[in-house]
């Protein structure tokens, strides 16, 4: 199983990072149906002011290009997406189109 680490900032608004908060207590059932059929097997996301860092495990079938094509031909995907946003802001050095970002490894205590 292969872990890949992300960030993405939220907007620095603190009722907005609630809300953001709110949401993620209750992911719409269509959305951890998205993430499961990708072969991703554990999601994790957490959040320091307004910096978020999420990990994901996955299994062999997983692709971000297959994760991708997959959402965009999903329409409670692409609204919940939308949702998002709201509270999400692009990081400086994210690429266009690109909201979280994979983080390099720099250190493992057990190599």
């Amino acid at each position: 199983m292969k872990k890949y680490c992300l960030a993405l900032d939220l907007k620095d608004d603190p009722v907005l990072i609630d809300q953001y908060k709110a949401h993620h207590k209750k992911v719409w059932p269509e959305i951890t149906q998205s993430i499961i059929d990708s072969g991703i097997e554990n999601a994790e996301i957490y959040c320091v002011g307004n910096r978020l860092f999420m990990i994901l495990e996955v299994n062999d079938s997983f692709s971000f290009e297959q994760k991708e094509q997959m959402d965009n031909a999903n329409r409670k995907v692409q609204e919940w997406e939308e949702l998002m946003w709201k509270y999400q802001q692009k990081m400086p050095w994210a690429k266009e189109n690109e909201k979280w970002v994979l983080m390099d490894k720099i250190y493992e205590l057990k190599d």
